[in-house]
């Protein structure tokens, strides 16, 4: 009878001891939940840029997407023991920053050349290509570029700053815009440029009164030089990725739109081979750090419409194809943007078309038809006219639907023209950094009523119900979201106390949104990218702000730690 006592005390013992897990509260709910999260985010302002919930204290988040979004408390049945949670102590959480304007691999490639981006002086000019010089063999091409003539007064580089230092080293130092570039005379030799050289279609081979090659060269007419610069390793365009991904990270862009090494006169072939070389590979060795969004040259679109028969955009979570892009014309810094009216500083010139009309026209057509997105450069007041113009005689022609048409940097619009981009839905990217940049610039070349009548329109696009979507053009400027979300809040170039064109401000959640969904949305990926909303991908960037209000008053904070997946990417 004791045996039997006993053994019914020990049955009971451990049926209690198995069922205590059922009567905890979390290991039930974990049972009746159809999901448990890998993360809960908590404690802090979570800016969502998803209008049905613009604000939020917490996130839970499992498998790289966001499961749900609210208060704390509203996640509970999605925590269980496994589940880590992240106290912000009352930080500003904000989408992962979409860069829509970037030449990614163009840019890794530069960190490792000669930077002259901030020179403002001929001497450290000439300093920095001696260095470069030094540790370089003989033949050796000397590269790099960044630099901006209107920071040591306007006056244009020439091949005699550098001749001396340089006998025995060909030069080639793009422009800080890209769209002109200092060769030295031992280059201007090997590429045959001389007096007798005439200008190409949509390019310059700039001369002095003497007829003789100052060594600069504009646009398309970079076609003779850029081709004999011995092409950049597989290996070097692989690390270029992989260190311009960690920079891109450093400052909480977790994706960017990459438009390739393709400017002016270089081959259309560039970003093909960067696609199978770097991307495809980087993604199938697990090498990726961010995403990437890939345009290439409207002269490949029928390349680019066989590839997406058969994949569709979204080649993995980390590549995707975005579409083609062509150029309208050149840039405000290098006097070749189109422009109705001729330069203040140059009066007989009114700008370049780097592509004939007919030619953009008839690819646009065709690339359209085939369904694919197109982007189209275009800064001067008529190079944009004359794209919203072509864009809305394809848009007749092919018919109604969900295109997306760009415009890259939208920078020079004529009076009427931001109220086009709204009513033909064109997506206007652009690049707010630029104006701290060129503010001084386009009063001098364009003078003062006619530049703050049409430069960076922002709050004008954004009130004709454009889609505005924020980029760096990265190397051109640098890759910093915060920055440029500043920038187009404030408007105050270096230097100055006041904005430019006050007018054009914008607010933050403006700016805010425009770096997140509205970027996702301007490369068709705003159902998986863009915001913090249920079902998307948990890319987010925690600020050092702790007061949004602070935040929106100043917009001044800085990244403390980028995630990508829900998994944490920098630092």
């Amino acid at each position: 009878m004791n045996l039997l006592l006993l053994g019914s005390a020990l049955i009971s013992l451990v049926l209690a001891i198995l069922w205590l897990p059922i009567l905890d509260t979390k290991w039930w709910s974990a049972v009746k939940s159809p999901v448990v999260a890998d993360l809960v985010v908590k404690n802090g302002t979570i800016y969502t840029s998803d209008s049905s919930l613009p604000f939020a204290q917490a996130m839970a988040i499992r498998h790289g997407r966001i499961l749900r979004v609210g208060s704390y408390s509203s996640l509970q049945d999605l925590i269980f023991d496994g589940t880590k949670e992240l106290d912000l102590n009352g930080k500003v959480v904000v989408p992962g920053f979409l860069d829509s304007h970037t030449h990614i691999i163009y840019g890794g490639l530069q960190m490792a050349r000669v930077v002259l981006r901030g020179v403002n002086s001929k001497d450290e000019f000439v300093r920095k290509v001696k260095e470069a010089v030094r540790d370089k063999h003989e033949g050796c091409w000397i590269l790099g570029g960044g630099w901006n003539n209107e920071l040591w007064g306007g006056e244009l580089p020439a091949s005699s700053w550098i001749d001396d230092i340089t006998p025995n080293n060909p030069v080639w130092l793009s422009r800080m815009d890209g769209h002109m570039g200092l060769a030295n005379s031992l280059a201007l030799k090997m590429a045959g440029i001389t007096n007798y050289t005439e200008n190409p279609v949509g390019g310059t081979v700039v001369k002095n009164s003497d007829g003789e090659p100052t060594g600069l060269l504009i646009d398309s007419a970079m076609q003779f030089l850029v081709p004999l610069i011995p092409e950049d390793s597989v290996e070097e365009r692989r690390d270029a990725l992989i260190q311009a991904s960690k920079l891109a990270l450093m400052k909480g862009v977790t994706t960017v739109v990459d438009f390739g090494r393709y400017l002016p006169g270089a081959p259309v072939e560039l970003p093909w081979e960067d696609f199978s070389d770097v991307y495809q590979w980087a993604d199938a060795q697990g090498e990726m750090l961010i995403r990437v969004c890939l345009f290439f040259p409207l002269e490949t679109w029928l390349r680019l419409h066989n590839i997406f028969q058969k994949t569709g955009r979204a080649l993995s979570q980390w590549i995707y194809l975005g579409g083609v892009k062509a150029f309208a014309d050149g840039s405000l810094g290098s006097n070749s943007a189109l422009m109705y009216e001729p330069y203040m500083d140059d009066p007989l010139n009114y700008g370049l078309q780097v592509t004939e009309r007919d030619i953009l026209s008839n690819m646009t057509l065709a690339a359209d038809k085939s369904g694919l997105q197109v982007a189209i450069h275009a800064i001067g007041d008529r190079a944009n006219d004359l794209i919203l113009d072509l864009y809305d005689s394809v848009a007749i022609s092919n018919g109604m639907k969900d295109r997306r048409f760009r415009i890259e940097h939208a920078q020079q619009l004529a009076p009427g023209a931001a109220a086009r981009f709204g009513k033909q839905n064109i997506v206007a990217s652009v690049q707010p950094e630029h104006l701290l940049d060129d503010a001084d610039a386009a009063e001098k070349k364009l003078g003062v009523e006619r530049a703050q009548r049409g430069s960076y329109l922002f709050h004008s696009l954004l009130a004709s119900d454009a889609l505005l979507a924020f980029g760096s053009d990265w190397p051109v400027a640098n890759i910093n979201p915060l920055g440029a979300i500043r920038t187009a809040m404030k408007r105050i170039p270096p230097g100055w106390k006041d904005a430019w064109i006050p007018s054009e401000c914008v607010t933050l959640t403006d700016a805010l949104n425009a770096h997140t969904i509205s970027a996702a949305h301007a490369c068709f990926l705003d159902k998986v990218l863009g915001s913090l909303s249920p079902g998307k991908l948990a890319d987010f960037v925690i600020l050092s702000s702790v007061s949004w209000d602070d935040f929106a008053a100043e917009a001044s904070a800085s990244v403390e730690a980028t995630y990508v997946s829900g998994i944490q990417a920098y630092p």
